[in-house]
């Protein structure tokens, strides 16, 4: 007991210890790739009016800018705890970040369709490397507790902010030329790659042994509707500002930096509550948080819907946006969470990749359809009704989900 009591206090006082200089390093070098990862999706986002009239593209080819990076991601995500693992963590985030960063620098440079859209697909398979990876490092170097919690919440941080960034960014370069909002993440991941050399720990080796996908996992009823309720919540997000951007840039005639203005709504509260993430779900329980961030999706695209002839910021985009956005707020902890509250831990390095490859997949398959949609007809009913019926599946599934104890705080 008095062994017990000594080993409890001492890891109490570890938790407490402030960190040192290198400790901090180390996560922000590895939340500086979250952040990258973000402004690498937004930059181009307000962008792409601007690239699609430059390059000659349509629509439906220039979203394949935003779609290309998200079936890169989802494609490799269930591979990278096996590469890193073949590899070692180290040389896997390393070797991700140089060909991100030599990626972005071809983007940039190439007047090829077919070759941009390319270094968008490598790009999201290389952040399909690195943003995992990272996790897993920090789940090492930080212990399970307070520790861990705390870089997890920063690392978090910067993700959200990181899109925020890049609309602000996205609109500042596009004032030089839209070139530089494919460029702008080369130096940016250079920088992240010449600090990651010094400060991420070397291991003692590669070839370690990694969880394989089992078919129990497919069948695990909280991982698939936590699943599908992430997807449509993603997919909404990512149609509808496709949807807003042209709108705003091309029928209502905004400049970039108004649009980059007018989809802060979307992504600043988020930015906002992802430090009180935890303390939301312990109140109210993932159960009830994850309704009600179906709900609020639905209800928004629902009144944008009804709203579109109006064509109005203010009375139709505006709403719609807050409301998807106040969704993130309240399920995206509680989504995370719910994915892995019935997985037992050792399967659990093969049910987040699942999930988060899902996650993903909702993006990859919504951007072309309201792109098609935009492109076939000549207002954006059609796509904003395609929107809501997505949003509709994801509430559908929240509300269809059995309810436990734990559901509700």
């Amino acid at each position: 007991m008095t062994t017990n009591g000594t080993t409890n206090a001492r890891d109490a006082a570890s938790d407490a210890a402030p960190w040192g200089v290198r400790r901090w390093a180390l996560l922000c070098v590895l939340s500086g790739n979250m952040l990258l990862d973000a402004v690498e999706v937004s930059v181009v986002l307000v962008a792409l009016p601007t690239i699609g009239a430059a390059m000659d593209m349509p629509l439906l080819a220039v979203q394949c800018l935003m779609s290309g990076f998200a079936l890169g991601f989802a494609a490799l995500l269930l591979l990278g705890n096996r590469i890193a693992a073949l590899c070692g963590r180290r040389r896997a985030y390393l070797g991700a970040m140089a060909v991100f960063a030599l990626a972005s620098v071809i983007g940039g440079m190439t007047d090829s369709e077919a070759v941009l859209v390319a270094t968008r697909v490598v790009k999201g398979c290389c952040a399909a490397l690195t943003a995992p990876t990272g996790l897993a490092i920090i789940s090492t170097v930080f212990r399970d507790g307070p520790q861990q919690r705390k870089a997890v919440s920063v690392y978090s941080m910067f993700g959200a902010t990181g899109f925020t960034a890049g609309l602000l960014l996205s609109a500042a370069l596009l004032e030089a030329s839209w070139r530089w909002t494919l460029l702008f993440p080369a130096p940016l991941a250079l920088a992240l790659l010449l600090f990651a050399t010094r400060i991420i720990p070397h291991e003692s080796g590669a070839g370690g042994r990694t969880p394989r996908l089992k078919p129990a996992l497919l069948r695990d009823g909280r991982l698939l509707r936590s699943t599908v309720g992430a997807a449509t919540l993603n997919g909404t997000y990512a149609g509808l500002l496709l949807l807003i951007t042209f709108q705003l840039q091309q029928r209502l005639g905004w400049s970039p930096w108004q649009c980059a203005l007018g989809l802060l709504p979307a992504c600043v509260p988020l930015m906002a509550a992802v430090p009180f993430a935890g303390r939301l779900v312990a109140r109210w329980g993932t159960g009830r948080l994850i309704t009600l961030g179906a709900l609020a999706p639905f209800l928004g695209c629902a009144y944008f819907l009804w709203r579109a002839p109006a064509g109005s910021y203010g009375a139709s985009v505006l709403p719609a946006l807050v409301l998807v956005e106040a969704g993130f707020v309240l399920s995206f902890a509680a989504l995370n969470m719910q994915a892995t509250a019935g997985i037992r831990a050792a399967e659990r390095g093969s049910a987040v990749p699942l999930y988060q490859t899902g996650v993903q997949l909702g993006g990859v398959v919504t951007l072309p359809m309201v792109a098609l949609l935009l492109t076939e007809y000549q207002d954006e009913r059609p796509a904003l009704a395609l929107i809501t019926t997505i949003s509709a599946v994801g509430l559908l599934t929240a509300l269809t989900g059995p309810r436990t104890s734990e559901d509700h705080g």
